[in-house]
């Protein structure tokens, strides 16, 4: 006869036994399974047809997260096209990662914002190795691989800078002005692009003896710290003697601003870019005399069709591609779009256009500058 201790172990046993069973019988090893990999991806045959966006830091413009990420969710969830966005933090191996593990995924298009050439180079040749198309966004990929590129015209970007420096020197400065030129990032092909063109506007005027450039200095990764440091040094050497700053982002200009602010000098023209509210606060206070406006919802909705045709494995909408992109090696299809000069004349085009709201802007010490300029 068996002890009450021994039928108890003799149950449990059973009970395992049983356990295991049924567990074997559901398929309970996970292999079958989709993991957690995605958190927007949905099941079934659809899975697969995905988009990975891969934007690549905060530092070199607020845009990639106030702007970007939430117009190309919108317009990827409105497609009903599962959709995965992450951002690099500016960490080049990082973003080679995401690649790889939204590939790993499922992803058939990976919309990259390429944080050097060399690495973004890197990440197209592995995706086109295992079949995934790649739309260049924003920002062209020197020397790879990329099926389209969505993008600004960004030379005319640079001559809208250039132009602008100009036309407010022309309103506020000396006749033969010196100018300091604070451009973006070396490793990023539109700081270049944006330099080919403001250089086409200012060179002429170097070389016939009509302006003066002092500095002329790119600051890496688009640090605003960095930028600030490299204009107080620009300041330093020329004993405060500069009349103008060709800065290539709002960003930047805040930084020479700030330094300017700091030596108790007066204001000067200082251009930029993005149309930030930080950037269009410092131009309602005269202390920055121009930027240049990118509709990033075109730029976003453009991505995004061209994004969703790709994933579905479609033509893209006629007349979307308007151009091609040398990238050194191809001349890769492309879609341009065009910038708009923003200046306390046209200041309210933001706003009318839903990118920035007054109550962004209008704040503060800012609120005076607003009803002066009747927003």
């Amino acid at each position: 006869m068996r002890s009450p201790i021994s039928r108890r172990l003799l149950a449990l046993a059973s009970a395992l036994c049983a356990l295991s069973f049924l567990v074997a019988a559901c398929g309970g090893s996970d292999s079958g399974s989709s993991g957690g990999g995605s958190s927007s991806s949905s099941s079934g045959s659809n899975s697969a047809d995905k988009v990975a966006v891969l934007l690549p830091d905060t530092k070199s413009s607020v845009r990639w997260e106030t702007a970007d990420r939430p117009l190309l969710q919108q317009a990827f969830k409105a497609a009903g096209v599962p959709a995965t966005i992450q951002n690099a933090q500016g960490d080049k191996s990082t973003q080679q990662q995401q690649a790889e593990q939204a590939i790993t995924n499922g992803a058939k298009v990976i919309l990259l914002v390429n944080l050097d050439s060399g690495s973004g180079a890197a990440i197209e040749a592995n995706a086109k190795s295992q079949g995934v198309k790649v739309i260049d966004y924003d920002r062209l990929t020197l020397g790879g691989s990329a099926d389209y590129y969505v993008s600004f015209d960004n030379v005319a970007v640079g001559k809208l800078q250039g132009q602008g420096l100009v036309d407010c020197l022309q309103k506020n400065g000396p006749a033969k002005p010196a100018i300091a030129e604070l451009n973006g990032s070396p490793t990023d092909n539109n700081a270049t692009l944006f330099k080919q063109g403001y250089d086409s506007v200012l060179n002429p005027l170097y070389k016939a003896g009509k302006a003066t450039k002092v500095a002329d200095q790119s600051v890496p990764d688009w640090d605003n710290q960095k930028a600030l440091t490299i204009f107080e040094q620009m300041l330093q050497k020329s004993s405060n003697k500069i009349d103008g700053v060709l800065a290539a982002n709002d960003g930047l200009g805040n930084a020479a601003i700030s330094a300017i602010k700091a030596r108790k000098l007066k204001q000067l023209p200082v251009t930029g870019q993005d149309a930030t509210a930080e950037g269009i606060q410092n131009i309602l206070a005269g202390d920055q005399c121009m930027t240049v406006y990118k509709a990033i919802k075109q730029e976003a909705d453009a991505a995004s069709k061209l994004a969703i045709a790709l994933a579905k494995k479609q033509s893209p909408a006629a007349g979307l591609v308007n151009g091609k992109s040398d990238d050194t090696k191809r001349q890769v299809p492309s879609v341009l779009l065009k910038p708009q000069a923003i200046t306390k004349d046209n200041v309210n085009v933001v706003f009318d256009d839903g990118f920035l709201k007054k109550s962004d802007v209008c704040t503060g010490k800012f609120a005076q500058a607003c009803t002066s300029a009747g927003l």
